[in-house]
């Protein structure tokens, strides 16, 4: 990086000591492109004031060298700066353009765009979790989700309230496989439109697990262990239908505490026996009190 404060950009993105990248600060552009050859380096990060080019000269240089196409390069301005150099930047050859002050949120989307970080690319492994979350930055107690799969770095959440870019969320996921609850604090980086339905639905991701979670998780995904799986119409105690829905009770699962049993739910319209999106978990000491508490809570809540 040149023309910016390299302990400064550490501060705002974590993410770069999370994926143990080794950041080199440069005082000039020319020191910067003569040392980036042969590097092996990801990403190039540019501020405004570069002691011997100027910023849109230094991306064109970079752009220039053929041993440099392939790096990725983001300029960071200061909001005083014109908005024309924006695009002026971005038709030299740069990737993107960020203003200070930033959010943290974008910023750490983006490098990890940049830098094709694993956990953008590694497989998930699926799973129908049962969460317990609190958002700090929002009002009204607790919320239910279910977790739709999960990975070392992040998940992605199902959940009914609605949850900025950026917001940090406390999450407890129980998952019946796992000997212990996995409590972690999270961040939201994106909405995910693929598990939205019935719920919201949210890229999640990890920013602190504990080390008992952390085995959990890591335990987990590499037995590629799934709770439930896709339901099969067998799997299925009984349907209810309320106005425009059918729900579905599934059979009892065992878990740590007792007994569970997932409701499921899909419009009257489209529903097939088996393919209900994840609605709630409900718990109990034992299978039949499990399935009368998912009749009372449908009672109360559909």
């Amino acid at each position: 990086m040149a023309g910016l404060d390299s302990r400064g950009l550490l501060i705002e993105a974590p993410i770069l000591q999370r994926e143990g990248c080794a950041v080199d600060q440069k005082t000039s552009g020319r020191e910067l492109i003569r040392d980036l050859t042969g590097s092996g380096a990801r990403l190039v990060v540019l501020g405004p004031r570069l002691e011997d080019l100027p910023l849109v000269d230094a991306v064109k240089r970079i752009r220039a060298t053929p041993q440099l196409r392939a790096v990725s390069i983001l300029a960071l301005m200061p909001t005083s700066e014109s908005p024309e150099i924006d695009q002026t930047v971005l038709g030299a050859g740069a990737n993107a353009v960020l203003r200070r002050p930033l959010d943290r949120g974008v910023l750490e989307s983006w490098l990890a765009k940049l830098l094709t970080v694993a956990r953008r690319v590694e497989v998930r492994i699926p799973v129908d979790g049962q969460v317990v979350g609190s958002a700090r930055q929002a009002k009204g107690g607790h919320f239910y989700g279910v977790a739709r799969n999960l990975s070392t770095h992040g998940m992605l959440l199902a959940c009914p309230v609605r949850l900025a870019s950026g917001h940090h969320i406390e999450l407890d996921l129980r998952l019946s496989e796992a000997p212990m609850p996995v409590r972690l604090l999270g961040r939201v980086v994106r909405e995910a439109p693929d598990v939205r339905w019935p719920y919201l639905g949210y890229g999640i991701e990890f920013l602190s697990l504990p080390q008992a979670s952390l085995s959990v998780v890591e335990e987990f995904v590499r037995t590629g262990a799934a709770r439930f799986g896709m339901p099969r119409e067998d799997g299925i105690h009984s349907t209810l239908r309320r106005g425009l829905w059918v729900y579905e009770i599934l059979q009892p699962a065992p878990c740590e505490d007792g007994w569970q049993v997932e409701i499921r739910r899909a419009p009257h319209d489209l529903w097939q026996p088996g393919k209900g999106g994840p609605f709630f978990v409900v718990s109990a000491a034992s299978p039949t009190e499990a399935l009368l508490s998912a009749r009372a809570f449908l009672a109360d809540h559909a």
